[in-house]
């Protein structure tokens, strides 16, 4: 029996997989096609293979879906009776290691580790799915003959910048040091970039790069990316204690909406051409998403509070030369292929919250 995916998710996740398997993509590119995805039971994967497996059910699309986990047990628990569907498998594998599983006329690289404590405890691991990883699935894709892959990278490969300007393009470069296991999340990903970049030249495949923003949603609990501990907040109605002035502005874009926008570039855009993935209506400083989190629930009387009474004031910016320029991304590139984010960071925050609390019930 082949379960539907509304009949094996949460509401609030198939609503928000409803918007990406409606979004307006070249669908029909991806008719009777195979996908690879990478990472497909993380958070941006889980979402990616939900959305295309809800295009079969609506639309008989007849998609076949290949979710690359390290976990059998945390796929299982993500995805549960899905997977006794004809139209979706497990390749269960540390992407570090070839891929052993059947061709895929599509392959989407979205596993890697993007959390601060990873970069801490686990720095060779990081910068390995990035490196050995990259080379595995483009590896793959080249003896399926894929029609294309996308290699999901990161603002992060921008490094510091210095200078008046509020934004950052696609053509800007900045400082990293490359001897500081720190960097091993950005470092890695600026290699698999120019990995992607070699594979189209020496064998002629089709390789897309994407930079996502700061990608936000319902993530977990226990995240320890300062924007899901603001989210975990609110779900445990506490206050938001801030230990700085939260002055550090960002570009954050909300998971339907990132994947709407790597679908938009596997299908649409050029090769070896990278994409910033930004929403500019959600541009804003850490303290501004917090407050965003405390009024986008205001029958919560949630706070926002500083460990430090001097960064209560609202932090002036001193625009010169030599000031570091903000992690605002321009997506004016990614715009010009027809892509338009839907989720104001208000309207993002009250989802992520809905789904951590119908999962909490569950």
């Amino acid at each position: 029996m082949d379960y539907k995916v509304k009949d094996c998710v949460l509401g609030s996740v198939l609503s928000d997989a409803r918007e990406i398997a409606e979004a307006e993509i070249p669908w029909e590119r991806l008719n009777n096609k195979s996908v690879l995805i990478t990472g497909g039971g993380g958070f941006i994967g889980g979402y990616l293979t939900l959305a295309l497996l809800l295009r079969n059910d609506r639309y008989g699309d007849n998609i076949h879906v290949t979710a690359l986990v390290r976990s059998r047990e945390r796929a299982e628990q993500k995805f549960g009776r899905l997977l006794v569907r004809e139209d979706f498998s497990l390749c269960v594998q540390d992407v570090n290691k070839p891929i052993q599983t059947d061709r895929a006329d599509f392959v989407i690289h979205a596993a890697s580790q993007a959390s601060n404590i990873q970069f801490e405890t686990d720095p060779v691991g990081t910068i390995s799915a990035n490196l050995a990883g990259t080379q595995n699935v483009l590896e793959f894709a080249k003896k399926s003959e894929a029609e294309a892959t996308l290699i999901v990278s990161s603002l992060k490969v921008y490094g510091t910048l210095y200078g008046e300007e509020n934004g950052i393009t696609e053509d800007d470069c900045g400082y990293l040091d490359f001897t500081s296991y720190k960097n091993c999340y950005a470092m890695g990903k600026r290699a698999a970039e120019t990995l992607a970049a070699c594979y189209c030249r020496e064998f002629g495949m089709n390789v897309k790069l994407a930079r996502p923003a700061y990608i936000y949603g319902a993530a977990s609990l226990d995240d320890d990316r300062v924007w899901a501990q603001f989210i975990a907040n609110i779900v445990k109605k506490q206050d938001i204690l801030l230990k700085s002035s939260g002055a550090a502005r960002r570009s954050f874009c909300y998971v339907t909406d990132t994947a709407t926008a790597l679908l938009t570039i596997l299908l649409k855009g050029e090769n070896a051409v990278p994409y910033n993935i930004a929403f500019e209506q959600s541009d804003t400083t850490i303290r501004g998403f917090a407050k965003t989190a405390c009024e986008a629930f205001p029958e919560r009387n949630i706070s926002l509070r500083f460990a430090n009474p001097e960064d209560e004031k609202e932090p002036e910016e001193l625009v010169t030369p030599l000031r570091q320029v903000p992690e605002i991304l321009d997506s004016t590139r990614l715009k010009s292929l027809g892509w338009q984010p839907k989720v104001p960071l208000a309207e993002g925050i009250r989802r992520a919250v809905g789904v951590l609390e119908e999962q909490t019930k569950n």
